[in-house]
């Protein structure tokens, strides 16, 4: 293989983690969270800040922990960004990166 035959290891990464159906649903839900998450009681702004993790838990229906984990295996491959407010973390799709791999993706596939 030459150099430009490797692919691009963020691009490996951003798929390995759509790879999994629960990630990828999760920032499918993401994309429009008024529709997609139980917000009643949020403390920020689900456009601004992001989604509060204890509701994107409680939509998914898994462990906590769980949860946790694919939102940071999202995180690692830049799809999401995550933000603190108090004790709780927020997720937001970061849309630049999304839409950067799409484009990567539609010149080399």
């Amino acid at each position: 293989m030459t150099e430009t035959d490797v692919p691009d290891p963020e691009v490996v990464s951003a798929l390995r983690a759509l790879s999994n159906p629960v990630r990828l649903q999760l920032l499918t839900w993401l994309r429009d969270p008024e529709r997609n998450f139980p917000l009643d009681g949020a403390i920020a702004d689900p456009h601004e800040v992001g989604v509060c993790v204890t509701h994107i838990q409680a939509k998914v229906g898994l462990a906590q922990s769980t949860v946790s984990a694919y939102l940071a295996e999202l995180q690692r491959a830049g799809l999401v960004r995550a933000t603190r407010v108090g004790k709780w973390t927020h997720y937001k799709r970061d849309e630049e990166r999304i839409a950067s791999l799409v484009a990567t993706l539609g010149r080399t596939l």
